[in-house]
């Protein structure tokens, strides 16, 4: 095997190519997945830190994705999660959404959505966008010195749908397996089938506070889906600093990193273990596997049940 082969499926320094001009956010946002980085993945993710009440206010239109999308709002308080230090009022499909807690939208191909409204502001928090296609987030944002309030662009619903029920505002919490025993921490799931049935994406999330009790905590596994496994840093002045260093191993080969990173694992590929060499300070860590929304198929972090 070719040393750092597998490099190819590491991103540590992302493109910042969408959504200039706004202020207290980070701006142009940071994509960490796309074709352009990792080719042939054809998904991507981006993640912007706000780090107060962004200027424009609105700062997007509504827009409809050619693929279905997920958006996650997550707070920064590694002791408690579901604190999103904010309130935003969301809109989706033209219902106006209502957040002040970490959330998750689910958001199928084609359904209008946006804009987001902050209408308070407590604490930093991140907003991590996921395209399940190869389409770039560069469409709807408002350009520099084009602000509009809201009333200009509040959307108007259309139909009888109850867009409410593509909303996790509350995780559903896993317990009892080898790895959360490990992390001494439940995994918080934010996006399954069981949370929104009509997913084909499977995230869960959480800060990590310290050095696992057991480490390396996630062991190497492979499974019949396609997985990106994120690690953000959790200081909004410096996003790109992680706070720790690991190796994370793809088909057994070692890959080190400390900085906001984001991992490819193409289909029945090996990957993992993922390891903490060093600690400074929490950041989150967050697989995703697209394909499938069941924790039983997605068997992320190679979690079993004991």
């Amino acid at each position: 095997m070719t040393l750092n082969n597998y490099k190819r499926y590491m991103v540590t320094n992302p493109l910042r190519e969408a959504g200039k001009g706004v202020k207290w956010r980070s701006a142009p946002v940071m994509t960490y997945m796309s074709n352009d980085l990792v080719a042939g993945c054809n998904k991507y993710i981006d993640i912007s830190w706000i780090k107060g009440m962004p200027d424009p206010n609105p700062h997007v239109v509504e827009f409809a994705c050619n693929y279905d999308r997920v958006i996650f709002y997550v707070g920064s308080d590694p002791f408690n999660l579901e604190e999103l230090g904010a309130e935003i009022c969301y809109y989706l499909g033209g219902q106006e959404i209502r957040l002040n807690t970490t959330s998750a939208i689910y958001i199928k191909k084609g359904v209008k959505h946006g804009p987001a409204i902050w209408n308070s502001f407590t604490r930093p928090h991140l907003e991590i966008s996921i395209i399940m296609g190869p389409e770039k987030n560069d469409r709807a944002w408002i350009g520099p010195g084009q602000k509009k309030n809201s009333q200009e662009i509040t959307p108007q619903k259309n139909d009888d749908a109850d867009y409410e029920r593509y909303v996790v505002k509350k995780p559903f919490i896993l317990q009892g397996t080898e790895v959360t025993d490990a992390m001494e921490s439940p995994a918080q799931i934010y996006m399954s089938s069981a949370l929104i049935p009509e997913s084909k994406l499977y995230v869960d999330f959480g800060w990590i506070p310290g050095m696992p009790g057991l480490n390396p905590p996630i062991p190497d596994h492979s499974h019949d889906y396609e997985e990106v496994v994120l690690l953000v840093g959790n200081d909004p002045n410096n996003p790109e600093v992680l706070g720790a260093e690991l190796e994370f191993c793809i088909n057994d080969e070692p890959l080190t990193f400390d900085t906001t990173t984001a991992i490819y694992a193409p289909k029945s590929l090996k990957h993992g273990p993922l390891t903490w060499k060093r600690f400074e300070r929490p950041h989150l860590l967050m697989p995703i596997v697209f394909g499938t929304g069941s924790i039983a198929e997605a068997a992320p972090a190679g979690y079993r049940e004991e």
